[in-house]
């Protein structure tokens, strides 16, 4: 077993950025981490290089890679070889294979800020995990075809998986959460090619020779979500590797887009990302990005804050969202 504490090994932190607006998460992403978790290891940024799948430039601009290289985190190319520009989430399976083969690596979305060390959560690299801050997003069920269980079961048989073991007894039948589903906002192992190899074997099996069962499912955006947790089973892990609380917790935050997080998330998350975007350096270069401007430094995220209670928020993230569109403040 892999502690992340006790062994001392390396652990490797890793996000992807290029130019657009994750070039900017990842530069928050990065402050936040460097401010709040200052023991952490290596920081890698994963940068698709330029080529067929990915044509013109992708590279981040001048100025968050000086800042990025200043911070200390490591900018790293991969090629994307499978899913490119036709499906961007498939950059997180691809630059796995960017990070140092054997080294336990925790990956993140850019769209994260760090609250507290990460040296507190307790992580077992030799049993993955994935975030379970979700909703049931996939699969979408049709009127006259298969359910959860027959959608799932075929899957985890498609990968000679065991099903049964998968499980959450304790939800109803036909209930999205009895079924291993993760958010893919972040992930951990023990070895990113080893994870990387199987993710893109699950992902590019399911999106090319699907079973009959997923015959009316829609898998642009989902095919990373679809796959995470067939890989993270077939590997040992599941859904009870981490403490609550912690990750997507009181340690990181995975926000989405900056209107939801004004939105929904605690004070401290507000009070992390004002002042790790406060200093001069890091204003000049995110002021570039208009939603960032508006929502940070020109007080609009905050008039989003006032339209909700965190106490009462609407149960659906789609409301949320719609009440910010209502009143003209959706910016990402």
């Amino acid at each position: 077993m892999q502690q992340a504490e006790d062994t001392g090994q390396a652990v490797n932190i890793a996000t992807v950025g290029q130019s657009g607006r994750l070039q900017y998460e990842a530069l928050i992403f990065a402050a936040s981490l460097f401010a709040n978790s200052p023991a952490t290891p290596r920081l890698f940024v994963a940068e698709p290089a330029q080529g067929p799948l990915w044509p013109g430039n992708v590279a981040m601009q001048g100025a968050v890679r000086e800042l990025l290289e200043d911070m200390g985190a490591r900018i790293v190319s991969f090629e994307a070889n499978h899913f490119g520009q036709a499906y961007p989430y498939g950059n997180k399976i691809e630059a796995l294979f960017a990070l140092p083969e054997g080294e336990p690596f925790v990956f993140f979305d850019t769209d994260t800020i760090v609250l507290e060390s990460l040296t507190r959560v307790p992580f077992d690299f030799d049993r993955p995990g994935a975030s379970l801050r979700v909703e049931g997003t996939w699969p979408q069920i049709e009127l006259y075809g298969p359910g959860y269980g027959a959608i799932w079961k075929s899957l985890y048989d498609r990968f000679g998986l065991d099903y049964d073991s998968s499980l959450d007894l304790t939800q109803p039948d036909e209930y999205w959460r009895r079924y291993l589903y993760f958010n893919a906002g972040y992930f951990f192992y023990r070895c990113p090619h080893e994870f990387g190899r199987r993710f893109l074997d699950y992902a590019l099996a399911i999106r090319d020779d699907p079973p009959r069962e997923l015959a009316c499912q829609v898998m642009d955006p989902w095919l990373d979500q679809v796959a995470l947790p067939l890989v993270i089973h077939s590997f040992g892990g599941g859904r009870d590797v981490l403490p609550d609380g912690l990750l997507d917790g009181d340690v990181t935050c995975h926000y989405r887009v900056l209107p939801l997080l004004y939105a929904r998330e605690s004070d401290r998350v507000v009070e992390v990302l004002e002042d790790v975007t406060a200093p001069q350096k890091i204003k000049k270069v995110l002021k570039t990005y208009d939603p960032m401007k508006r929502m940070i430094y020109q007080g609009r995220g905050q008039k989003v804050r006032a339209l909700f209670d965190r106490n009462n928020l609407p149960r659906r993230e789609q409301a949320i969202r719609n009440r910010i569109k209502r009143e003209g403040f959706w910016m990402r």
